[in-house]
């Protein structure tokens, strides 16, 4: 049996159509000027673009989940050398990028506006999960 279409299982249209309605969802047309381009009826074109915000929130979610395990913390400053006679981590006119990596799995990084620590330990709560452990 000749599959029609790898991307949706038991779909009626062809690879070919789909992919036409994916690129004009990413030129952000609406479901009529994509039904007048395709060929195909309003209601099919509204199942995809359903389908394919659907997955898009369904990624995004899998994305922000929270870091689980060892998790490493360093922030990093980008920008110009050292302006002369300002003292500290010669931050004047740097960004602040602030990291969370768990080793071997995922990185997350934000811009941040300084290094105080109810900054860091805000942005570290609500990125990182608790893992229960034993005692044993």
């Amino acid at each position: 049996m000749k599959v029609k279409n790898k991307y949706v299982n038991r779909s009626r249209i062809s690879e070919k159509k789909f992919r036409e309605i994916i690129k004009y969802f990413s030129l952000d047309l609406n479901a009529v000027q994509i039904k007048e381009l395709t060929g195909l009826s309003r209601q099919t074109i509204n199942k995809y673009l359903t389908a394919i915000r659907l997955r898009i929130v369904e990624l995004s979610i899998l994305q922000s989940a929270p870091l689980v395990g060892q998790i490493e913390v360093d922030e990093s400053y980008f920008g110009a050398r050292r302006v002369r006679g300002k003292r500290g981590r010669g931050a004047l006119g740097k960004t602040i990028v602030f990291g969370l990596l768990k080793r071997g799995d995922k990185v997350y990084t934000e811009i941040i506006p300084n290094c105080k620590s109810t900054t860091l330990q805000r942005i570290i709560k609500g990125k990182i999960s608790i893992e229960k452990r034993h005692p044993f």
